[in-house]
């Protein structure tokens, strides 16, 4: 495929009515080398696997290395317009109205400080901002640090609020939440999807409760914001901005199929045009708007790309979205990868839909399985229904993270820690879990084959299996450190 099949202007073809084949995961694994190696590969909430479609693009793009906006080359302006149209493919999916919704970030981590940098001048002495114990850190330690070690510096006190979670189910204390927002809550900050316990907290809810806060923006509305992290969400359900209601919603790519590097902040349009960069410097200010007393910002969303982007990663995380339409609705046959082609948004739901589907069996089968093992602990809801296609859990007697390299031992691919959500697991009294978690291109085998392992593993470690030999070489074997035992390279 060459860069300029990809670089074609943005135009709207539509898409006709079509039948969406049968869903072979079969098909669709033979897009990835993973399954070539004879890896198990379920560590997926931590990333997923690429497919050769878009390592190979990596490398195509080569071809036409150039920067973006500032040169007059032909080289330049096709990149322009791969970039470009990358901005509007990314919109489409997640239902923005358009490009100027979109700041492009390194990740999800990036995306909070954006918004955490963006409105850190518009805080009041006295205000609040609303978070839970659910949340990746990355959506706790910025508003932490914003209320305790920035805003101090100007002699401004905010406050972070922390929603509790139940402790039997994991899921959000909605009641909790709805004490602690008020009308000095400027901010309330809320994962869709738990990406330890798996839970989806009732964002409706939450954005109800946000509406009606009454704080006084600066824009002259009555309300609180709503930060939505969706990270552990847009990757594996079908997402529409406009009806979620959120004022911004951030995700990173390479929980989408796409190489690491880029992550995006979806934002209300309104409070990108007033609120301040985050990155000042070169192309976020206007053509000719550098004055010695004086500087013009850019337009949207150029505003928020200060310096030069991470261009390749950019489009290829684009196209990846492409990818994940053909590889749901077509098995891999290309129809929107490298096409000009707008992303059709009945596809897009289609697509998401099905990709949510497969997930809710796959974790179905997990949950089913690992409920039957003697002495495991899960964490999180027990319907696959009502969470994401992860499951954290310890068992009796073992280090999570023994537990862990036994399985990558074992062939099977986890993740043990405190998965970055260190509130959650301090709330149940713990301080690590395993995680096993999976994606549309994993298979039911994989389950069986992955529960299967943890299950002799667990067997073994209680003696109920174990030659004294064994039993001996298990009571001597080293703790490992605390650091991911399977460190396996992305692709």
């Amino acid at each position: 495929m060459s860069a300029a099949t990809i670089a074609v202007e943005n135009t709207t073809m539509g898409t006709p009515a079509r039948e969406y084949q049968a869903w072979n995961v079969e098909a669709i694994r033979s897009h990835f080398a993973f399954v070539h190696a004879g890896r198990t590969v379920t560590n997926n909430a931590a990333s997923t696997q690429p497919p050769r479609e878009l390592l190979t693009l990596q490398h195509t793009l080569v071809g036409q290395y150039e920067n973006v906006h500032r040169g007059q080359s032909s080289a330049s302006m096709q990149t322009t317009r791969c970039f470009e149209a990358a901005y509007d493919d990314i919109a489409r999916f997640v239902g923005a109205p358009s490009r100027n919704s979109i700041v492009a970030v390194r990740n999800t981590t990036e995306a909070h400080n954006a918004v955490m940098y963006s409105l850190m001048t518009e805080f009041r002495d006295g205000d609040n901002i609303v978070t839970t114990e659910l949340e990746h850190n990355s959506n706790f330690v910025p508003w932490f640090a914003l209320c305790n070690h920035i805003l101090p510096k100007f002699r401004r006190h905010a406050m972070l609020r922390l929603g509790r979670c139940a402790p039997d189910s994991g899921e959000l204390d909605l009641l909790h939440p709805a004490s602690l927002i008020d009308d000095r809550t400027k901010l309330v900050c809320c994962g869709a999807v738990a990406n330890f316990l798996g839970t989806k907290p009732p964002i409706s809810a939450v954005r109800a409760l946000a509406a009606a806060s009454g704080y006084a923006q600066p824009n002259g509305e009555r309300r609180s914001y709503l930060l939505v992290d969706g990270a552990q969400w847009v990757l594996g359900n079908a997402v529409d901005f406009g009806c979620l209601g959120a004022d911004y919603l951030s995700f990173s790519f390479h929980k989408m199929l796409a190489p690491f590097g880029v992550g995006v902040l979806v934002a209300n349009e309104r409070l990108l045009e007033s609120s301040l960069p985050f990155l000042y410097g070169g192309k976020m200010i206007g053509d000719g708007q550098v004055f010695a007393d004086r500087v013009g910002f850019n337009a949207l969303p150029w505003k928020y790309a200060a310096g030069t982007p991470h261009i390749i990663g950019t489009i290829v995380a684009a196209q990846a979205l492409r990818l994940i339409l053909d590889l749901a609705l077509q098995g891999g046959q290309p129809h929107y990868f490298g096409s000009p082609r707008d992303n059709d948004r009945a596809d897009v739901a289609a697509a998401m839909g099905r990709v949510a589907d497969w997930n809710v069996r796959l974790v179905a089968q997990a949950l089913e399985r690992l409920a039957a093992i003697p002495g495991l602990t899960i964490y999180g809801p027990r319907e696959a229904q009502r969470r994401s296609p992860l499951v954290a859990f310890d068992a009796q007697g073992h280090d999570p993270l023994d537990l862990a390299r036994a399985l990558n031992e074992a062939g099977g691919e986890a993740r043990a820690g405190c998965h970055c959500a260190a509130l959650a697991h301090r709330s149940l009294g713990i301080d690590a879990s395993c995680r096993l978690s999976f994606y549309f291109y994993n298979t039911p085998a994989e389950v069986d084959r992955a529960v299967d392992a943890l299950a002799a593993i667990v067997a073994v470690g209680s003696g109920a299996l174990a030659s004294p030999r064994e039993r001996a070489h298990a009571q001597t074997r080293p703790r490992s450190a605390a650091t991911p035992l399977h460190l396996s390279p992305a692709f």
